[in-house]
């Protein structure tokens, strides 16, 4: 298990080091001359990584910082720090972690509310299919049907002001999980909005992902009748009714999927919107 140190600034904790112990750490090099230290000068993430039995030591040297800037500085476990949006990997930066860290450590979204739909697993599955950007965003529930009822107007209503990304997760009476990810909330439209990071996912047996195929850009359109994502082929991928309660899969080449359902037309049991918000 290791311990991660972290601020907005790696140079105040580097000089820190420096002044501790000059003849370890020389500015511009990354040195590993004690076992358990992972120093990186000037890491994207600001991060310092050590063994869990030098704790104690640093944790005693920053109680009594050498300026100001170092009391910044805090200890957190690496395994909680996957829930920290400080610790959240980008596509451009990693945390080096030590070999030894416990297995089922994978990185789980903070919900603001319990998922009746997903468990630990499935939104880690999900997250690492996120845009790098909003992976370490929390989830926040705007819409269930368990909550709020069956009405697509209701759920129109509670994403209105929304300016963040969108997840639809539905469980179908055939105990089928699946829905979508959109980059703009559901809203009604005259044409179709959306990014080509918007994608189609599945669960039950096998977790499947179809991201956008660039052929056609019938993302998302919101009528009032209805909610459509995907399109310009026999059906749309993903359609829903007014009420919620009956719905529509079928391929198409905005996604180049497969039926979601195992049905080409399904019922509703339970729905569910989340917005990941930093």
């Amino acid at each position: 298990m290791g311990v991660a140190y972290s601020v907005g600034e790696v140079d105040h904790l580097y000089t820190f080091f420096v002044q501790w112990s000059p003849d370890i750490y020389t500015k511009g090099n990354k040195k590993h001359v004690q076992p358990g230290y992972i120093i990186r000068d000037k890491h994207p993430n600001h991060y310092l990584v050590v063994e869990n039995n030098k704790a104690a030591v640093i944790n005693k040297l920053l109680s009594h910082p050498v300026n100001k800037t170092d009391q910044q500085w805090e200890i957190i476990r690496v395994k909680d720090s996957k829930r920290r949006l400080s610790l959240c990997s980008s596509e451009d930066s990693e945390v080096e972690e030590p070999e030894d860290q416990e297995e089922g450590d994978d990185a789980v979204p903070v919900l603001n509310e319990h998922s009746q739909l997903l468990g630990d697993q499935d939104l880690e599955q999900l997250v690492a299919h996120l845009p790098a950007r909003i992976q370490c965003h929390s989830w926040h529930l705007v819409y269930s049907t368990a909550v709020h009822g069956s009405s697509l107007k209701t759920m129109y209503r509670n994403m209105k002001g929304l300016d963040s990304p969108v997840l639809l997760v539905i469980k179908d009476m055939n105990k089928k999980v699946f829905g979508a990810f959109s980059t703009d909330p559901f809203r009604v439209s005259k044409y179709y909005y959306g990014t080509g990071e918007t994608f189609l996912f599945s669960f039950n047996p096998k977790f499947q992902v179809y991201r956008w195929s660039g052929e056609n850009s019938y993302l998302v359109n919101g009528k009032m009748d209805s909610l459509q994502i995907g399109g310009g082929g026999n059906g749309f991928a993903l359609w829903l009714d007014a009420d919620l309660n009956h719905g529509a899969s079928f391929s198409c080449p905005t996604f180049h999927n497969a039926p979601l359902s195992n049905q080409e037309d399904f019922i509703v049991q339970d729905l569910e919107v989340w917005t990941m918000q930093s």
